[in-house]
This record gives C-alpha cells, sequence and structure tokens, in this order.
C-alpha cells in the first residue's frame, strides 16, 4: 500500500463506525423526512448507503458487481453491517492494488477506497444532521475526509453528485471544509 492510501484504511473504519452508529439511530419515524443531500430521503439515503457500501465491499474484495438495481427498503441495521463489511474489506491491504469494478466500471482500487470514504463521511454526516444526531469523527479522518472530497469534487460537481462550493473559513475544521467543498452547508438543519 503506497503512501497516499495508508491514511485510508483507519479514515474508513472511523466513519463506517460512525455511519453504523448514525445508522443504529435511526427511528422509523424519520425514514421520511429531508436530508442536507436534496436527492434523498431518509429512507432512500439509507438505501444508497446500504447499495453504495456493499458494493464498495465488493470492490475492496475484487468480486464481481451484481447487474440490475438493489431492492428498496435498506433496514438500518443491513446499512450498519454494510458500513462495517466495506470497513473490513478496506483493511486488507491488498484491496488497494490493482483495479476494481465499482460504480460505473472499472477504476483503479485505490480510488474505490477514497470514494468509500467520501460517501461515507458525506452521506453519514447527511443521515446524522437529518436524524439530530452528532456524526463524530476525529480531526485526522476528518483531514483524509476532506483530501478525498477535494480530490473528486470537479469530477463530482460535473455529474451533478456534488452541488456548488458552499462558502466555508479557511480556518475551520477540516470536516467543515469537505462539507463547503461537497456543496453542503456544515449549518444545514432539517
Amino acid at each position: 500500500m503506497n503512501t497516499q492510501h495508508s491514511t485510508l484504511p483507519t479514515a474508513i473504519r472511523e466513519c463506517a463506525d460512525a455511519v453504523a452508529a448514525t445508522a443504529s439511530g435511526v427511528s422509523a419515524e424519520q425514514l421520511g423526512d429531508r436530508t442536507p443531500c436534496e436527492k434523498f430521503t431518509v429512507a432512500e439515503l439509507l438505501d444508497h448507503l446500504g447499495e453504495t457500501l456493499s458494493s464498495s465491499a465488493r470492490a475492496a474484495r475484487k468480486e464481481p458487481q451484481p447487474d440490475g438495481a438493489a431492492a428498496s427498503g435498506t433496514s438500518t441495521t443491513s446499512v450498519a453491517e454494510s458500513a462495517n463489511r466495506a470497513a473490513a474489506a478496506w483493511g486488507d491491504p491488498g484491496a488497494y492494488e490493482g483495479t476494481t469494478e465499482f460504480g460505473p466500471g472499472e477504476m483503479p482500487a485505490g480510488f474505490a477506497a477514497t470514494i468509500t470514504l467520501e460517501e461515507l463521511a458525506l452521506h453519514g454526516w447527511d443521515l446524522a444532521r437529518a436524524t439530530g444526531q452528532e456524526f463524530a469523527i476525529g480531526e485526522d479522518a476528518a483531514q483524509v475526509a476532506l483530501g478525498a472530497v477535494e480530490q473528486i469534487a470537479e469530477q463530482a460537481r460535473t455529474s451533478g453528485a456534488y452541488g456548488p462550493p458552499v462558502p466555508v473559513s479557511a480556518d475551520a475544521p477540516a470536516f467543515h471544509r469537505a462539507l463547503g467543498a461537497s456543496g453542503r452547508n456544515p449549518e444545514w438543519s432539517g
């Protein structure tokens, strides 16, 4: 594993733990609520996370991706389990070698790990904010997440996955800067 990827497994694990804790705290009454990611309600975000994290674990293990869309109605428990499986899979140094199938097609495995971290961090925060929970990650993981968001921001904006950047102070915490770079307002409230 090269130096660029040496911080990813720890950051992925920390964000996956935060996602699992957040998902476990979602109540049935909150499933229709809005999230900071305008594309998703809480239920739709859980579906997205469950599908993406399952796909990420397969990508880390270099397994083929299934054809067709996943079923909706992902439970909070299955999202927590998917987060843990993805983190465990990316904990293997060999996961970062070569190429893998993830998302739109084949890509460098290290880039798939970067996308996984970005998904966990941003959508984990979306889920936490929408459900009145804290998304607590340390400064080291936040710095790695910021790097991941900055690495893919231009491409994500072009594809519509990110909105225009939200201005955030240069001396704001790293995670707030990551949120702003992705088009999210760190002060969002439902």
